[in-house]
């Protein structure tokens, strides 16, 4: 890989760890998409950041097992399919939007939501 573009991996790598670091705290931000985007980019362009990542005690179990079978932990599920519930009630009931609209969002919503239910558990 060239200079240029390892760099730019690398500090896409080093985004997406910020953003999934963030996440952690910030209910509207996922984690594990963005620290699996990380590991990818650094996998690209610096193997002994993959293995930080991926060896890491509290980043790296989640993304351990989403590589190894494709599961996400229970109580992961849980707490992303409660927090999507209530960012749509909360939606709902500050906006008061039209039921078309309602819909759209619900129906947006649902795709990840369906996504996250069929994935395995751990």
């Amino acid at each position: 890989m060239n200079l240029p573009l390892r760099l730019l991996c690398l500090g896409l790598g080093w985004l997406m760890v910020g953003l999934g670091v963030a996440g952690i705290f910030l209910p509207i931000l996922p984690t594990t998409p963005f620290l699996l985007l990380a590991a990818g980019l650094f996998a690209r362009a610096s193997p002994r950041l993959e293995r930080w990542l991926l060896e890491h005690p509290t980043l790296g179990p989640p993304l351990r097992l989403w590589r190894e079978r494709g599961a996400i932990p229970t109580r992961a599920k849980r707490v992303a399919l409660a927090l999507m519930a209530a960012s749509f009630a909360f939606f709902c009931f500050v906006s008061q939007p039209s039921v078309p609209l309602a819909a759209i969002v619900g129906g947006a919503m649902l795709l990840p939501a369906l996504f996250i239910i069929t994935r395995p558990s751990a």
